[in-house]
C-alpha cells in the first residue's frame, strides 16, 4: 500500500486531517486530497514537506 496520511502543521502542532490519502490535485488557491475509502477534503494550504518512507503528507495552511 503507497497511502499517506496528511497533517496540516499549525505552529508546533502536526493535527490528522485525513488518512490513507490516495491523490493530491491542485484546485484553485488550495488542494484537493481524495482518499481510498472516496472521502474529499479540499484545503486552502500547501504541501509543506512530504515524508515518503513514513507515508506522512505535511501541509500548512495559506
Amino acid at each position: 500500500m503507497c497511502e499517506a496520511n496528511a497533517y496540516l502543521i499549525e505552529e508546533n502542532d502536526k493535527k490528522l486531517v485525513m488518512e490513507a490519502v490516495d491523490t493530491i490535485e491542485p484546485e484553485g488557491d488550495g488542494l484537493l486530497l481524495n482518499n481510498i475509502f472516496g472521502e474529499q477534503k479540499l484545503l486552502t494550504a500547501y504541501i509543506h514537506s512530504l515524508s515518503l518512507v513514513d507515508h506522512k503528507i505535511y501541509l500548512k495552511l495559506r
